[in-house]
């Protein structure tokens, strides 16, 4: 918030376990709500403004992002990086680079290498799916699916099946088209794939 966030997102506490609960939920805003209303920060665009720390940081951030920008246009822009597999290995280096430090200590992590819990049970409920969830979905979707118009679902998916092929059109009309019809997600999904494929990352390993 001092650097000037646009927006701030806390996670719930039990979010690497399970859909966040109640409780996780409650207490993620509540600690929003005290940043907002306890500190003032909020009632300043940039709480820091000046600062060395942040400005500085703000230069060396900005530096770096300009020196990766150049070196992916010098090596034929985006796409041919992630055709060749260099963007996804440099997110790998980076990755593991960030384990080794966190393994060395050199990287503190609350409760991953620097007080941490002693191992046991989650000292709070994790959040419970209802297991008929899963068979009230598949049966609102199959009375979806039967209360619409089949043919003018088929007609939208073939129109954006055609539009798809034509490495020059715009699919979005033809996407918002299918939607409008009331075709589901997986089928605007499938109807592309028929295309285009799907992506596979490029192995860096």
């Amino acid at each position: 918030m001092f650097g000037g966030a646009q927006s701030l997102h806390v996670s719930g506490m039990d979010e690497a376990l399970a859909i966040p609960s109640e409780e996780a939920m409650k207490i993620a805003l509540r600690t929003q709500q005290i940043i907002l209303e306890e500190t003032g920060v909020a009632s300043t665009i940039d709480p820091l403004g000046g600062s060395y720390a942040v400005e500085a940081l703000t230069g060396e951030i900005e530096r770096q992002a300009e020196e990766l920008l150049v070196e992916i246009d010098e090596r034929g822009g985006t796409v041919a990086c992630v055709e060749s597999g260099w963007l996804q290995q440099a997110i790998a280096d980076s990755a593991y680079d960030f384990q080794l430090a966190k393994e060395a200590g050199d990287r503190v992590v609350v409760g991953v290498n620097a007080y941490r819990e002693p191992p046991g049970e989650v000292p709070f409920e994790l959040h419970r799916v209802d297991p008929d969830t899963e068979t009230r979905k598949i049966d609102a979707l199959a009375r979806f699916r039967a209360n619409r118009d089949a043919a003018a679902v088929e007609a939208s998916l073939d129109e954006l099946v055609a539009v798809a092929r034509d490495e020059d059109a715009n699919v979005m009309p033809a996407t918002i088209a299918a939607v409008r019809a009331r075709a589901t997600g997986g089928e605007i999904v499938e109807a592309v794939r028929t295309v285009l494929g799907s992506y596979v990352e490029t192995a860096v390993f």
